[in-house]
């Protein structure tokens, strides 16, 4: 039996990695984490998520009930994260991190508490959104510089990071495997006279508009033809089930940095 704790507990991946993990016969949620003077601490979790009553109260304070866990959970954002990272490290528990944002800064402290703790970070917990990145990365190989790179995100209005964590992970599959350097390649907005489009350049653009959950389209341009290739998740439950399906898999892993491919076993 795997025992987790969930950071944002009331938020809205939060509370549906809750329900998630209540229904699975190899998980127990054994506590659920807020900020302090969230209006859902000292509520019983299950009330909170939808789920009835479970007898477990919401607390602000991981450090209080990471040792009952196994594995920590976050998907909030990037201050708490890494804070939430030091509990964890110092605990000697595993952790899933699906928090996007995160900075260069936030990843060098990431992968250091990963040499003492079992970590995954990912941007993106989907298993078809992982299996695309796979795929991604042979296309643009056998495609090379003849065809132009696009990538479109789609997001609710609420999300606020902008471009989404996937989209940057796929631009940067794409131009790892194009032997480019994304930084210096990437195209983020375009706006009055640019001139011709550089053969190199990865366009990344960004739509936020009403609840849309997450969509995401590359665009392989050539000459004659175009390819497509677009995931659309239609529910908040797509990521809770790869979250959930990571605890599981990261329990009994050694010290390391993994991520949702290491999981599904495509690298």
């Amino acid at each position: 039996m795997t025992k987790v704790i969930i950071m944002g507990i009331a938020g809205r991946m939060g509370s549906r990695i809750g329900a998630i993990c209540s229904e699975h016969k190899d998980i127990q949620l054994i506590g659920g984490v807020e900020k302090k003077g969230h209006p859902a601490v000292q509520k019983d979790i299950g009330s909170v998520i939808g789920i009835g009553e479970i007898g477990i109260k919401i607390t602000d304070s991981l450090q209080d009930i990471i040792s009952s866990g196994d594995v920590v959970i976050d998907f909030t954002h990037r201050e708490a994260t890494i804070e939430n990272v030091k509990v964890v490290e110092s605990a000697k528990k595993a952790m899933v991190i699906g928090t996007t944002g995160l900075s260069k800064e936030d990843m060098t402290i990431i992968k250091t508490a990963s040499t003492s703790t079992p970590i995954i970070q990912a941007p993106n917990m989907s298993v078809g959104v992982n299996l695309l990145l796979k795929v991604l990365k042979d296309i643009a190989v056998i495609l090379g510089d003849d065809y132009d790179v696009e990538i479109v995100e789609l997001h609710h209005r609420m999300k606020k990071d902008a471009p989404s964590g996937t989209a940057l992970k796929m631009a940067q599959v794409i131009s790892d495997s194009l032997g480019r350097n994304l930084d210096d390649v990437a195209v983020y907005a375009r706006k009055g006279i640019i001139g011709e489009r550089t053969q190199k350049e990865i366009g990344i653009q960004t739509v936020r508009a009403g609840d849309i959950v997450g969509e995401h389209t590359v665009y392989f341009g050539g000459l004659g033809e175009r390819i497509e290739i677009t995931h659309k998740a239609s529910s908040r439950d797509t990521f809770a089930r790869g979250a959930v399906r990571a605890a599981l898999w990261i329990k009994n892993q050694k010290p390391g940095l993994y991520d949702m491919m290491d999981v599904l076993g495509l690298k």
